[in-house]
């Protein structure tokens, strides 16, 4: 318990930084991750929204029927500053984080130093290797380590009327991704790299496996779908948030080494 207040002392010591550190200091592109080489696809069938967008018009449109991407609706650069992966370790790199597989059901967690998981783990996605063998940092946050860090989270305004939020924080290797999935309604927002999403509506079950990677269905699966049988889809960018309904399927695949951070709607 020393350790953890000495690891969030550490954090809040380099807050200030966020908005006072000299050009020379600044961040690297990218926060210093990995750039990856997972081929991005241009076409986005997932609608937009930007700051016009009230509330009032999302409880109508969006809010119990469809996915939209939001931006410019949240201004989170401090928080952002906060998440390089030299900020990062600095803060986290001796506390422990829960692993979990990168399969539809997630039943295998593994508890590794933060910064192993960074320095080891966090690699591209191996093509051959099942979902339900590879590991993958998402969820599972102990709130009392994490929690000065979520605080500097702005999270988008809209809620859903009789649900309250939950946050979940992950960063996942170029290549990986959760295969199709579903459970209640909430925001993801990409704080670095590119997530691209695939989303279908509850009524329609997509055909995956369970323990395959979005990536291995990527390439088996996705390009023998006709077109009316495609899902939605769109790569999110750093600052774009996407709303999914309740019980919408969805699948992630990260081009890039991506940080990350889901607002849940319990």
């Amino acid at each position: 318990m020393a350790a953890a207040r000495r690891r969030l002392l550490s954090l809040l010591l380099l807050l200030p930084l966020a908005w006072s550190r000299p050009a020379a200091c600044a961040d690297p592109p990218g926060g210093g991750w990995l750039t990856g080489t997972v081929p991005e696809e241009e076409r986005c069938t997932v609608e937009r929204a930007d700051a016009s967008l009230t509330y009032s018009l999302f409880l109508q449109r969006f809010a119990f029927s469809r996915p939209v991407i939001l931006r410019g609706i949240t201004d989170n650069s401090a928080f952002r500053a906060l998440c390089t992966r030299k900020k990062l370790l600095a803060a986290f790199g001796t506390l422990p984080v829960r692993l979990s597989t990168a399969n539809t059901y997630s039943y295998r967690k593994v508890d590794v130093p933060f910064q192993e998981y960074v320095e080891q783990l966090l690699k591209p996605q191996d093509p051959a290797r099942l979902g339900s063998d590879t590991l993958y940092f998402f969820g599972d946050n102990n709130f009392t380590e994490w929690g000065p860090l979520f605080q500097q989270y702005v999270p988008p305004a809209f809620r859903i009327p009789g649900t309250s939020p939950a946050y979940s924080f992950g960063i996942a290797g170029s290549g990986s991704g959760v295969p199709f999935h579903w459970h209640g309604p909430g925001f993801s927002e990409v704080i670095f790299g590119r997530k691209r999403w695939f989303l279908y509506p509850p009524d329609k079950t997509p055909h995956f496996h369970p323990n395959e990677t979005t990536l291995a269905w990527l390439h088996h699966t996705y390009p023998t779908l006709p077109p009316a049988k495609r899902p939605l889809e769109c790569t999110l960018r750093p600052g774009e948030v996407l709303y999914f309904p309740d019980r919408w399927w969805h699948a992630t695949l990260n081009l890039d080494t991506s940080v990350f951070i889901s607002t849940f709607l319990g």
